[in-house]
């Protein structure tokens, strides 16, 4: 046998190999696996990576309202001493639930995390104290409003920080993907601002002296302050005022309606200021307007 021959016998003995090893791969796989074509299909016949939202049928069929919520930002969605999740989100959605007629599955988002769940499809509804900002308009839709709020700014009493001009050259903690971040990046860039994921950990840092200040929601800040003492809330307003509602995929219009309409519906029944009374005026007391911050019926 010559040198070519013995080449060529070696090449076809590898090349049946392969072909052999490729085989029982393909049926290891099943009858299950997709091939490419199959993948292009499933997506619409364009390989699009983009997943369609639930109808109300689907939701109602499964049994579940897929929501995405806080669980450290008490006292808008949070996990209680019993280990469940609750707040005035939760008290929402809860009643969205029961009278779609089915059960919630919640979802804890961080809050840069509460546009994604949504363009992916992991969840139905945003419903994470999030702030409607044109930006955010433009990669889902949001529903009529139930609340409206400002920043405002939480500090230690011994340092209080009254006046933004004060932060100048100083560190203020945000949390990543907020209001908050936008409004300083843009307006005050001279302010040193430290990132976190986490509310958790963005109020951990405060308290453990790694910045100045904490700036979010002023409903929020001044539910925390209430909380821990030795910490004040020095700036109640700043920026302008928004409004807080729920957020459903972009184009999803069905269940955006039907949202809307419940929003109306729960108005006529005063369903957010007896939201606000349960879970809200045991943080608040007297201190805060429940008019200054619910909003019922979506109308301003």
């Amino acid at each position: 046998m010559t040198a070519s021959t013995i080449s060529k016998t070696i090449r076809n003995i590898v090349a049946a190999s392969a072909a052999l090893i490729m085989a029982a791969s393909m049926a290891a796989c099943g009858p299950s696996a997709a091939t490419p074509s199959e993948d292009a299909a499933a997506s619409g016949g364009t390989g699009s990576s983009k997943v369609t939202a639930r109808s109300l049928d689907e939701i109602k069929k499964s049994g579940e309202l897929k929501v995405a919520v806080f669980s450290d930002k008490a006292p808008f969605g949070y996990i209680d001493k019993e280990g469940k999740n609750a707040g005035y989100d939760i008290v929402f959605a809860e009643r969205l639930a029961k009278d779609l007629g089915v059960k919630v599955k919640y979802t804890s988002v961080d809050p840069a995390a509460r546009v994604d769940v949504l363009t992916s499809n992991k969840v139905d509804i945003t419903l994470a104290n999030f702030t409607v900002t044109d930006e955010r308009k433009e990669k889902v839709d949001f529903a009529k409003p139930y609340m409206k709020v400002a920043l405002g700014v939480v500090s230690p009493e011994n340092a209080e920080i009254t006046d933004v001009s004060q932060l100048k050259g100083k560190t203020l903690i945000i949390a990543k993907g907020t209001t908050a971040e936008s409004y300083f990046e843009k307006n005050q860039p001279d302010v040193k601002l430290q990132k976190y994921d986490q509310y958790a950990d963005a109020y951990n840092a405060l308290l453990d002296g790694r910045g100045d200040a904490f700036s979010t929601d002023n409903t929020e800040v001044l539910a925390w302050a209430k909380s821990n003492k030795g910490f004040k809330v020095g700036i109640t307003k700043l920026g302008d005022e928004d409004t807080i509602a729920p957020a459903v995929q972009k184009g999803n219009k069905e269940l955006l309606n039907w949202i809307n309409d419940e929003i109306v519906k729960l108005g006529k029944e005063n369903f957010f200021h007896k939201d606000y009374e349960e879970t809200l005026e045991p943080v608040y007391g007297d201190d805060v307007d429940p008019d200054d911050i619910v909003v019922e019926g979506g109308e301003l």
